[in-house]
């Protein structure tokens, strides 16, 4: 059995490039983002998606919401695709972080460093894998977004890819962008597109 997955980042909101929201800065998509999301849907209709899973975060929740509305679904929540827990950073300021030699290890060897007091790299990327491939090995329906956030789109992706994890940083995965998986259970799955946005 395979089914095709669309990995979809949440809408742009205000903290973008100034805070690492994480988990603890549960902030509000903006109007750009709603825009962003509600041209998304759009996109996406006559596509037969079947279902529209999300990470429970707020941006997260509210970008699947408008998809749902575009598409005639009922988003479902999912912790496996949750954003990244990065410990004490969650809420910083990015201009705080990098005066820490930690933060800067981190983005250097994501595949190895820790964060303080939360999850590794690739435990994040691991269980959205693994539900990904749960995905297919339930089997029937159409296409599946999942609504998630970005260190966690990049790290399936690196992982699909077999992409050590010290290398998701070379590729962009932008607000309400989609980026297509096709998932044929049993540990294997293949990119098709990365980072759609038009």
């Amino acid at each position: 059995m395979s089914v095709l997955v669309g990995l979809v980042r949440h809408g742009a909101h205000d903290d973008l490039g100034t805070w690492l929201s994480g988990r603890t800065r549960d902030i509000a998509l903006n109007a750009a983002g709603r825009d962003q999301t509600a041209a998304l849907a759009r996109r996406l209709a006559g596509r037969g998606i079947a279902a529209v899973h999300t990470s429970p975060r707020r941006r997260t929740v509210e970008t699947a919401a408008i998809l749902g509305q575009g598409l005639g679904l009922t988003p479902e929540p999912q912790p496996a695709w949750d954003e990244v827990d990065f410990g004490a950073w969650s809420g910083a300021r990015f201009a705080d972080l990098e005066g820490d030699p930690a933060w800067r290890h981190w983005n250097a060897a994501r595949a190895t460093a820790p964060t303080p007091g939360g999850e590794t790299m690739a435990a994040g990327a691991d269980r959205a894998l693994a539900h990904l491939h749960r995905l297919a090995e339930r089997g029937g329906g159409g296409p599946v977004l999942c609504v998630s956030h970005c260190d966690v789109i990049r790290g399936v992706i690196a992982r699909v890819l077999g992409l050590g994890l010290d290398n998701i940083l070379r590729f962009e995965i932008g607000p309400a962008s989609v980026s297509w998986v096709l998932s044929h259970g049993q540990g294997t799955a293949q990119v098709l597109t990365l980072n759609g946005t038009e």
